[in-house]
């Protein structure tokens, strides 16, 4: 016969089976943030707020930046239209945000004895964010931010009395050397100390030049250090409650906590903002290819719902890998989303377009390469000769070494697609009530791309180039006149080449007083019926 329960078993048995919320499980905790001040950070640090009020602090590291001590640069994020929400419902909240005078790259990530005590003591839940996400960033400085800086962090984790959940957000493009991808830690093809050993050592143009040797069938130092950090973690992290979230191309928001939003140009924002002003018109690319998208509130939920399920885990020892992307349950190609984009940006033009929107993604590199220089350079040099005339400062070539080099950078992912599965994500969904999935919703289909795009494009439109939604009715109506400057530009280019043509063949010439003869005579056999 079965013994008895006693009525503390029988109470944590209860306990056990009894669902805690994600805004329950937030409840009286401490948070510590890195990278709290970059795009992904600060919807984070909203989302938390709002929709986990019963939080306790959030610390953020946040180091000194162009002459402004951290609290000035908390003061500005905090200014930003993304806590408007917040600020206008509930204002005492945002006291809750702890700034702490630090910096990733620094020893003991630079944080004062004071403050580790604070942080060791009281958190339990730490989201790393810091990385740099520069494609073209030196070897040596993305191994200090995106290495060590993950492998000191872990250090100050271990001395945490009551840490939980460390959610380490890293790429789904950091094993890019595989086609398909799935959520695990794959070996990488070096032992990531030694890798620190060697920037730490080597002087800097040494290490500029092995860094195509180094990084192999990667793209960029980016990509190889995300892939070394979550290797570092899987070695170092011992009991740590590790998760690790790979987010694709972040976008911008999808629906919280206002559509469209996006605070910076990186990636193909960058590339459809010049579009939008008629700067840039081709670009490689393969239409066909999956662009695999995803929203900057899909990820940051998925994040909070990561760390809320991590705490739950009893085996420690293994570390779960979420890859948020779309391109199995909701793909959209690039042809798809490129032709959406320029048709918002002509719908809701914004205001100081030069030319009308346009844009070519060709596969052939020759014939982008001819396209683009006469269609982005040789105005550009136009328009600063036009400058330096009238007294002003040429920048357009400026602009157009920029734009292409950020084109290059994208060129590897708009090439080439992959098939990133997402089983634990799907399986996470199972876990949470429906008004926890409600709440922290990251299911990406869900996502109607159609409509994502358009706000997409206000969004930039509004928080990028700062342009009142007031001004989109005078910006259509010079959008049409651009329409018909373009227009009028491609019948003038095609009769200046046929003329040009003609003059070099007769045989054209003949071509063309025959075509011209027999227009004439069918317009007046119909002028006789």
């Amino acid at each position: 016969m079965a013994s008895k329960l006693s009525t503390e078993e029988r109470t944590n048995r209860t306990m056990e089976n009894k669902y805690i919320s994600v805004a329950e499980f937030y409840h009286g905790r401490s948070i510590f943030i890195t990278g709290g001040t970059g795009f992904m950070g600060k919807v984070l640090i909203e989302k938390l707020l709002r929709s986990c009020p019963g939080i306790k602090q959030i610390f953020i590291l946040i180091r000194p930046k162009r002459g402004q001590d951290i609290a000035a640069r908390l003061t500005e994020i905090l200014g930003s239209p993304l806590f408007d929400k917040i600020r206008n419902e509930h204002p005492a909240n945002l006291k809750k945000i702890v700034p702490i005078h630090g910096d990733i790259t620094l020893n003991q990530l630079g944080i004062s004895e004071i403050d580790q005590s604070t942080i060791i003591q009281e958190v339990s839940v730490v989201f790393h964010s810091a990385a740099t996400v520069k494609f073209d960033e030196k070897i040596k400085q993305s191994v200090t931010i995106n290495m060590i800086g993950t492998k000191q962090l872990m250090e100050l984790c271990r001395k945490m009395l009551c840490l939980d959940a460390l959610v380490h957000v890293s790429t789904a493009y950091c094993n890019c050397d595989r086609k398909e991808v799935s959520e695990i830690i794959y070996p990488p093809p070096y032992n990531p100390d030694d890798i620190i050993q060697l920037v730490r050592w080597f002087p800097e143009d040494i290490l500029e030049k092995l860094t195509p040797s180094l990084i192999g069938n990667r793209p960029n130092s980016y990509t190889f250090t995300k892939a070394m950090a979550e290797h570092m973690l899987l070695m170092e992290a011992n009991n740590l409650p590790v998760a690790i979230v790979r987010p694709s191309i972040v976008l911008s928001s999808f629906q919280e906590p206002m559509c469209g939003w996006v605070d910076n140009f990186n990636g193909p924002t960058g590339i459809v903002s010049a579009v939008s002003k008629g700067l840039f018109r081709t670009i490689l690319c393969d239409e066909s290819c999956i662009a695999d998208l995803i929203p900057v509130d899909i990820v940051i939920n998925l994040m909070i719902a990561t760390a809320w399920h991590t705490a739950s885990r009893t085996n420690t020892r293994n570390i779960t890998v979420y890859n948020c992307t779309s391109g199995i349950d909701n793909p959209i190609s690039w042809g798809t989303f490129v032709r959406l984009c320029i048709d918002n940006t002509r719908k809701h033009p914004i205001e100081g377009v030069l030319w009308y929107p346009t844009g070519n993604l060709r596969v052939n590199k020759a014939i982008n390469f001819v396209h683009g220089a006469l269609v982005h350079f040789v105005p550009a040099i136009l328009l600063d000769i036009l400058s330096l005339a009238t007294g002003k400062k040429p920048i357009m070539q400026i602009v157009q070494t920029k734009l292409g080099k950020a084109a290059s950078c994208l060129q590897y992912f708009t090439n080439a697609q992959w098939r990133f599965r997402n089983d634990n994500v799907k399986n996470l969904l199972t876990h949470m009530s429906p008004k926890d999935r409600s709440t922290f919703q990251f299911d990406v289909s869900t996502i109607d791309w159609k409509d994502y795009i358009e706000k997409y494009v206000l969004g930039f439109r509004k928080y990028l180039f700062k342009q009142n939604p007031a001004t989109l009715e005078k910006c259509r109506n010079n959008m049409y006149k651009m329409y018909l400057l373009h227009q009028l530009t491609k019948v003038v280019a095609v009769a200046f080449l046929w003329r040009f043509l003609m003059k070099k063949s007769i045989r054209l010439r003949s071509l063309w007083e025959m075509i011209f003869s027999r227009i004439v005579h069918l317009v007046k056999m119909i002028a006789i019926f």
